[in-house]
């Protein structure tokens, strides 16, 4: 697990109790510490009394929804990373989870390997997000050196283009609102009422994902954009 000496511990927010206790019995093999909640309330209780590295947590729970816990859990300002795990397969599902601050989506069923391999890199993604570097797909951006890079191709950005992509970076996976953009690569007292938000955007586009097949910046229609690393 790197140079992370602490125990890592998960907690796991799932209301079938044999999909929950297999799922703790492969953490407990991978040698995480678990514990389980098999519903909204306890998750809830769980969360205030206890510090977790990562929550693997299912959206249709008794009590209270997986979205109400992580809509709980960000505005409380929690940053613990979360998996979510659901039978919901619709893009909708997946981009709220998103916007209200999950880490990734697992549709269900799906393989425990796989669930490992997901909770393996969003700890690591956690554990690196104030370094240096911060990546999405093949863009990697070096917040240090300023520099940008896709694939094997270097890329230039302005200063301005370069603070708004690594607000996307820090937030990737996440509906970002104009307001929100505004304020944070501008300042607070930005007038938002113009379309500056969206033509840096098209300027970021052009010079991050115009040449690729692969689109990583995209537009959520009235709600904002989103920059997915999925």
């Amino acid at each position: 697990m790197g140079v992370n000496t602490k125990p890592i511990r998960i907690l796991v927010v799932e209301d079938e109790k044999k999909l929950a206790n297999s799922i703790k019995h492969q953490l407990e093999q991978a040698h995480y510490d678990v514990d389980l909640a098999l519903d909204g309330i306890v998750a809830e209780q769980r969360l205030q009394e206890n510090e977790y590295s990562l929550v693997v947590l299912d959206i249709n729970i008794p009590g209270r929804s997986g979205f109400e816990i992580l809509e709980s859990l960000r505005s409380h300002a929690k940053e613990v990373p979360v998996v979510i795990i659901s039978a919901r397969c619709k893009i909708e599902d997946r981009l709220k989870s998103f916007q209200l601050g999950s880490d990734d989506y697992l549709v269900k069923p799906f393989d425990s390997s796989e669930l490992l391999a997901r909770i393996s890199a969003v700890l690591r993604r956690s554990w690196i997000s104030h370094t240096s570097k911060l990546q999405a797909d093949d863009l990697v951006i070096d917040v240090v050196h300023r520099t940008v890079n896709r694939g094997n191709q270097s890329i230039q950005l302005s200063p301005t283009e370069f603070k708004l992509l690594e607000f996307f970076l820090r937030n990737k996976n996440q509906i970002l609102t104009r307001k929100r953009i505004a304020e944070q690569v501008w300042g607070y007292t930005f007038d938002t009422g113009t379309n500056i938000v969206d033509v840096y955007i098209s300027y970021l586009r052009k010079a991050v994902d115009e040449q690729y097949n692969k689109k990583l910046i995209h537009t959520i229609h009235g709600e904002g954009f989103i920059l997915m690393d999925k």
